[in-house]
């Protein structure tokens, strides 16, 4: 590393703008307008159409953030850049809708180009800027005001503390939305099918355990030996166990076959039905895939059979299908 970048100056001057952004967004919560910040929520609320939010720099950046969290969280919404709205894209707003034009001067010339026109088409208008008294947060039905004494940045200059404070600013305005929606941890799996949570919320054991021949299973009857060649073929490390009318009535496991040989030496002549587990760990097709992970973890097993209402074998399960499925 730049040992001047690994200086003890650069270290304070990093913790200290870290400290300079948290004040400012601690002062945030201590001034925040409880008025103007509950007429905004009540506006998303109301919002018939889109919620559309619009800056330009770093305002914009920020904007696309919260048009994502909200759009993540319950309240459909899209980022339009003032710029190019006053170019065509103004189009997308219709009287139903409601924009949120963030600008921490309140003067950004883009920004005050389309005001007219969202007014006059019969949009709602939420700002966000740093200046009450500027001409954006006058135009606009309710303002939220970001404001912080100096930036973060030693020459004042650059947009930091501002910009975090804008965020989080953003942030409670969703989250409030949210809340008021009443969004649940599912709703928002729905919108996040690819994530973490939306693999755990939404996938069902059908979706993720083995079929057909790609299950192993023998009939009561079955030798050891032979069922040892079906645990072999089908590399699950096990096999399960049923009876003429495919109801589950045993497992047999790899861990079972190394303990039997241990205590019994010779197992030619032994079946099946006499050295199985007879009451094998079951799961139902339907049940969340999240489920059958708690069960191999309480069970403190590798597999899980999966049988209908009627216990009959319609699949089987190995920890590695949920983790390959990123369930776990």
């Amino acid at each position: 590393m730049n040992e001047t970048a690994n200086s003890s100056g650069a270290i304070a001057l990093g913790r200290e703008v870290l400290l300079h952004e948290a004040q400012a967004v601690k002062d945030l919560a201590d001034t925040l307008d409880h008025e103007h910040f509950g007429r905004a929520v009540q506006m998303l609320l109301d919002c018939k159409g889109r919620v559309v939010v619009s800056g330009v720099g770093k305002s914009g950046h920020i904007g696309r953030k919260l048009a994502a969290t909200l759009a993540s969280t319950g309240t459909p919404a899209f980022f339009v850049h003032a710029a190019e709205a006053a170019h065509g894209d103004l189009g997308m707003i219709t009287e139903d809708d409601v924009v949120i034009g963030i600008s921490y001067s309140g003067s950004t010339s883009e920004l005050l180009t389309i005001v007219p026109i969202i007014k006059r088409e019969g949009a709602g208008l939420i700002s966000i800027t740093g200046n009450p008294e500027s001409p954006l947060a006058k135009n606009a039905g309710v303002n939220l005001n970001v404001h912080v004494p100096f930036e973060a940045c030693p020459l004042n200059l650059a947009p930091t503390s501002s910009t975090t404070a804008t965020l989080a600013m953003g942030d409670a305005l969703a989250v409030a939305c949210m809340h008021a929606k009443g969004f649940t941890k599912e709703d928002f799996a729905r919108s996040h099918p690819g994530g973490a949570l939306g693999r755990r919320l939404l996938t069902h054991v059908k979706d993720v355990m083995r079929t057909g021949r790609d299950v192993p299973v023998v009939h009561a009857g079955t030798s050891v030996l032979d069922a040892t060649r079906e645990i072999t073929k089908k590399h699950i490390g096990m096999t399960a166990v049923v009876d003429a009318c495919n109801k589950v009535i045993g497992i047999f496991t790899e861990g079972d076959l190394r303990r039997l040989i241990e205590r019994e030496g010779d197992i030619r002549d032994l079946k099946i039905e006499d050295v199985m587990t007879k009451t094998p760990a079951t799961i139902g097709p339907d049940e969340m895939a999240v489920a059958a992970a708690k069960l191999i973890d309480a069970r403190m097993i590798n597999q899980l059979l999966v049988v209908d209402a009627a216990g009959s074998l319609v699949g089987a399960l190995h920890i590695h299908d949920l983790m390959t499925a990123k369930v776990i």
